[in-house]
This record gives C-alpha cells, sequence and structure tokens, in this order.
C-alpha cells in the first residue's frame, strides 16, 4: 500500500471510532419528561426514569373592572366637547357636523337651574339639559332644540 492509501485508511478507522464512542455514550442514560433531574455517579452504566404524574395548573380569575355609569341628569349652560351622548337632549342651540336621532325642533327650550359650562373630551347622560353644545358628534334618541348649526 501506498502511504497515501494507508493516511485515508487511518482518517477513515479514527472517523468511525470517533463515531462509534459518541452512539455508545448517548444510549447510556434515557430521560422521560416531568421528572426532577438525577445525577449519576460515575462507574454506573445507564439511568432510566419513569414518568410521574401530571401536573395540574389553575388559572387564577381575571380580576372585576367596575365602570362608572352616566349619570342621569346634567344641566349646564354650555356643553363643549368632542362627543356628547344621551337619550335624550333638550338644547336651544347645537353647533355640530354630525348629529344623530329624532330631531324636534321648537320655537324655545326653557332651561331652569344650569349649573355652570362644561368642557370636556365626551359627556355622556340620560338626560341633557344645555343652553348650546358644541361638539364634534351629538348622538341621542330624541333631540329637542331651537337652532341647529352643521359646521
Amino acid at each position: 500500500m501506498t502511504a497515501r492509501r494507508m493516511s485515508l485508511a487511518a482518517l477513515v478507522a479514527i472517523g468511525f471510532a470517533l463515531l462509534a464512542a459518541q452512539n455508545a455514550g448517548a444510549g447510556d442514560v434515557v430521560v422521560q419528561p416531568g421528572q426532577a433531574p438525577v445525577v449519576v455517579q460515575p462507574g454506573q452504566p445507564s439511568v432510566t426514569i419513569q414518568p410521574s404524574s401530571p401536573t395540574v395548573v389553575v388559572p387564577q380569575p381575571a380580576p372585576t373592572v367596575v365602570m362608572p355609569s352616566a349619570p342621569a341628569t346634567v344641566q349646564a349652560g354650555d356643553i363643549e366637547a368632542q362627543e356628547v351622548r344621551a337619550q335624550t337632549i333638550y338644547a336651544n342651540k347645537i353647533k355640530a357636523p354630525m348629529v344623530q336621532g329624532t330631531v324636534h325642533q321648537s320655537d324655545s327650550v326653557k332651561i331652569k337651574g344650569t349649573k355652570g359650562d362644561i368642557k370636556a373630551p365626551s359627556v355622556a347622560a340620560g338626560v341633557i339639559y344645555a343652553d348650546t353644545i358644541k361638539a364634534n358628534t351629538v348622538v341621542a334618541e330624541q333631540i329637542y332644540v331651537r337652532e341647529i348649526e352643521r359646521d
């Protein structure tokens, strides 16, 4: 044999020896899921771990969120908001590009006992009494108003 063939044969033999060593080590330990780790002492040929009973996880209930409800009645001189919502609205003047609901126009709406002005992002109530409402959106089932301006 030539030196080249002998080197190639030696390399193939070393490769098979390494492959056999890796496979021999992998068959010594069998681990089943669900068990605690086991320390293998030197000199023991193999260890087999049997599965334990399944673990049951009970989820916690979701927290309860309480949302405050809208007041039954709001009375104001002027209301300025992005959105005004109610079951019924009574107003002398509404300035809004979008008005949704049944509109009843009347000569005048008399509002007594207004309690100042309201300026908020959103105003919601069962019934709203106001002299003037300025908003982007006004939504109510029934709207009683003297004058409507759609911007």
